[in-house]
């Protein structure tokens, strides 16, 4: 036996060893950048090289957005689990439950109520995480209650919209949802308040074909994925070369499918100065008091928004 070999060489690769956490950094899907992971949480998930804008959060999105990052969480109602028992190579249930352990959300949809530079406001947020931010029977819920709340105190209502489409383990009970939810943009509506959207990369499928453009003003991320189906699938439906930059948010606003497209450093004032216009609420007393988001943003923002500016 090598005493050097197998017992002392051993014990020090084990003290020289250290544990990294498998998030510490994390590689922009454009250029390949490595970004370090609390870096990129203080850039509101911007890739601070190529502005590529990372997917966020639910809890993180309406932390951005209130005042304070302060703001209470809604309630939502409880619907059937699997009701059509659902397997295909693993059981409905035991997918909910790794997306449920993975995000900490019940389902993919968050709503909160707030204050945006004084303005009380309702915001919902599609988490991609969540089994791609799918439309099911508990979102089609949480959107309806999120809707309904917006009438009852009668503030703007904003949606943070990121989905691949229809729930497919819910069937028909899913495609239920499309019409339930454009009910609810109708009773919004009827009430005379602004629904303003902002349409996430990715917005896809039966999300974009009922409530995500249903809105008064369709914002856009910039470089974001979206429409029905996808860029793949079109061409080969049609068997032709899509244009360069087709679906993506510069392309659809050039094409009048979206009213602007906003940088994430400059949402939040964008939206407030959008829903005190459309309320016609006065400008807030203390607004560049009032802290615009839990993470710090960088002195050096690009231009704000790439389309019209009210």
């Amino acid at each position: 036996m090598n005493w050097l070999t197998n017992v002392v060489r051993p014990k020090i690769r084990s003290f020289l060893r250290r544990e990294v956490p498998e998030n510490l950094w994390v590689k922009c899907p454009e250029t390949g950048q490595m970004v370090f992971h609390k870096d990129l949480e203080a850039n509101q998930f911007v890739i601070p090289g190529s502005n590529y804008h990372m997917r966020m959060g639910a809890a993180t999105r309406l932390k951005s957005l209130f005042d304070g990052g302060v703001f209470e969480e809604i309630a939502l109602p409880e619907v059937a689990v699997d009701p059509l028992k659902f397997r295909d190579e693993r059981r409905y249930t035991d997918r909910l439950k790794d997306a449920r352990t993975k995000t900490g959300m019940q389902d993919a949809i968050k709503v909160g109520y707030g204050t945006l530079d004084e303005l009380p406001v309702v915001a919902t947020v599609q988490d991609f995480d969540f089994m791609g931010g799918s439309l099911g029977m508990a979102a089609g819920e949480a959107l309806i209650r999120g809707f309904e709340t917006a009438v009852e105190k009668a503030t703007p209502f904003i949606l943070f919209a990121s989905s691949g489409g229809a729930r497919m383990q819910e069937g028909i009970l899913s495609l239920m949802q499309m019409p339930r939810t454009t009910v609810g943009v109708e009773m919004l509506k009827d009430a005379g308040l602004p629904y303003i959207v902002v349409l996430t990369n990715p917005t896809t499928g039966g999300v974009t074909a009922s409530y995500a453009m249903l809105g008064d003003i369709h914002i856009a991320e910039p470089g974001a994925l979206i429409g029905f189906a996808g860029p793949r699938v079109i061409e080969q439906t049609i068997r032709e070369k899509l244009p360069d930059g087709f679906q993506r948010a510069e392309y659809l606003r050039e094409h009048g499918m979206v009213d602007m497209v906003v940088h994430r450093h400059d949402m939040r004032a964008t939206l407030s100065r959008l829903a005190r216009i459309m309320t016609k609420a006065p400008a807030a007393t203390n607004a560049h008091d009032i802290p615009a988001s839990p993470l710090p943003v960088p002195a050096e923002q690009p231009p704000a928004m790439a389309g019209f500016t009210p």
